[in-house]
C-alpha cells in the first residue's frame, strides 16, 4: 500500500521529533515545517494527504494557515494539535475547516488512529461528491448549494451538518450525536447545534414551522425528511 504523506507543522522541534517517530512507525511519510509560512510552501510543492497543525507559531500561526486554506479552498484534511484547551478555540478551528482537534499533552496512539480514520473518510471513491436537494445541488467538496439563480456558500460546519443529514434520511439524531459527528467533540453544546441548524435552514429555504427537510424532534434533536422533489 502506498504510504501517506503527512505534513507536521509545529515550532517545537521536540514535539516534531516525537510525532515523526510514531508516524514513521505507522509507515507514513513525514514532511516538517516550523511555521505556517513554511507549511504553505510545502503544501504547494508536495502531494500532502493530511496536515497536523499547531496553532501558536511565529511567522504565520495555525489560525492564519486555516484561514488561508479556507480562502483558497484547499481541501487537505487538517488535525489541529494544540495546547489551547478552550472550547471556543476548538469550535473556531473546526469552523475554519479543521477536521479534528486534539489537545496537548496527547496520546500518539490516539493521534495515529484519528489520522487513519480521516484518511479513510477522505478517499474520493468512498464519499458522495454531490447530493440533490429539491431543485438544488449540494456540492460536498466545494461546500456550496447551487440552484438555478445563485450559488450559496456554506461554512465547514454547515456543510458537514448538511452532509450528515443527507447521508442519513429519516434518521433521528440527538443533539449529542450531531455535535460529536459535526464538531468532533465528545460533550454536547445544544445551543451551538440549534444555532447552526437555524443557519442551515435559512440557506436551504426550510421553514421550521412547515419543514420540507429538517424536522425538529422536540426534546431529542432533528430528523432529515429526505428529498421531497
Amino acid at each position: 500500500m502506498e504510504s501517506q504523506n503527512i505534513l507536521l507543522v509545529d515550532n517545537e522541534e521536540e514535539i516534531r521529533d516525537i510525532l515523526k517517530l510514531h508516524l514513521l512507525n505507522a509507515e507514513m511519510k513525514v514532511f516538517e515545517a516550523d511555521s505556517g509560512q513554511r507549511a504553505l510552501s510545502i503544501l504547494n510543492q508536495e502531494p500532502i494527504d493530511l496536515i497536523i497543525l499547531d496553532l501558536m507559531m511565529e511567522r504565520m500561526d495555525g489560525w492564519e494557515v486555516l484561514k488561508h486554506m479556507q480562502q483558497q479552498q484547499l481541501r487537505t484534511p487538517v488535525i489541529v494539535l494544540s495546547a489551547r484547551q478552550m472550547e471556543t478555540d476548538k469550535i473556531e478551528a473546526l469552523d475554519l475547516g479543521a477536521d479534528d482537534y486534539m489537545t496537548k499533552p496527547f496520546s500518539p496512539g490516539e493521534l495515529i488512529a484519528r489520522i487513519q480514520a480521516i484518511l479513510r473518510r477522505s478517499k474520493p471513491d468512498l464519499r458522495i461528491k454531490q447530493f440533490k436537494l429539491g431543485a438544488s445541488i449540494f456540492d460536498v467538496e466545494g461546500s456550496f448549494i447551487q440552484n438555478c439563480s445563485e450559488t450559496i456558500p456554506l461554512s465547514p460546519i454547515e456543510g458537514a451538518m448538511l452532509e450528515l443529514f443527507l447521508q442519513n434520511p429519516g434518521k433521528i439524531f440527538t443533539h449529542k450525536e450531531i455535535f460529536r459527528e459535526v464538531w468532533k467533540l465528545d460533550h454536547v453544546d445544544n445551543n451551538s447545534v440549534k444555532v447552526y441548524v437555524n443557519y442551515l435552514r435559512k440557506k436551504i429555504g426550510d421553514d421550521p414551522a412547515k419543514p420540507r427537510y429538517i424536522q425538529t424532534i422536540r426534546g431529542i434533536g432533528y430528523r432529515f425528511l429526505g428529498d421531497p422533489s
